[in-house]
């Protein structure tokens, strides 16, 4: 209605509106109604987004430090990791060439013990074979002995009593008959 009145007023005093200008009391209410808008935006709005905003960047600001932070923590973490694990790998080969080490000892001791075992069981073994070569000496020098001497009494045709007299006999046929083996090698 208001504009009809203004539309009757303007066609009352015979000239034609301009659709670009706008009436006057357009521009004083819509200077008002901006200058309300702007004093509500400016007391309210604005404080209330400028405090969400501080918060979003205080927030978006300890996030960045807590991640830089983090980010520290995990490359000192890393650093240490690596760290020892150097120190696992040094350790690792000190303890293998300990091992290599005391697996040579290992070794060298029982082919000592083997070797001395040898030697022992060869000095046995000679010991006893030499026990046995004197064994079998003296009783093939009594089994050669009794022969000669039987063989002697029946070429001779009487019996050799005398027990001195026959050992002598033997020592000596037997002496000379390793005599002539040693002459013959």
């Amino acid at each position: 209605m208001l504009n009809a009145l203004v539309t009757n007023l303007a066609a009352a005093e015979g000239e034609t509106p301009n659709p670009l200008i706008p009436a006057w009391y357009d521009i004083i209410w819509s200077g008002l109604w901006f200058i309300v808008i702007l004093i509500v935006v400016w007391k309210v709005a604005l404080p209330k987004f400028t405090a969400m905003l501080d918060k979003r960047s205080a927030a978006i600001e300890g996030n960045i430090a807590k991640a830089d932070e983090a980010q520290k923590q995990a490359e000192a973490a890393l650093e240490e990791y690596t760290r020892q694990l150097a120190e696992a790998r040094t350790e690792a080969g000190e303890i293998r060439e300990a091992a290599r080490e005391d697996g040579k000892k290992i070794v060298a001791e029982a082919k000592d013990a083997a070797s001395s075992e040898a030697a022992r069981i060869t000095a046995t073994a000679h010991t006893q074979i030499e026990a046995e070569r004197q064994t079998a000496l003296v009783s093939l020098r009594s089994e050669v002995g009794s022969l000669a001497i039987d063989l002697a009494g029946g070429v001779v045709g009487e019996t050799l009593s005398d027990d001195a007299r026959a050992t002598a006999v033997v020592d000596r046929f037997l002496a000379d008959l390793e005599a002539s083996e040693k002459a013959a090698q």
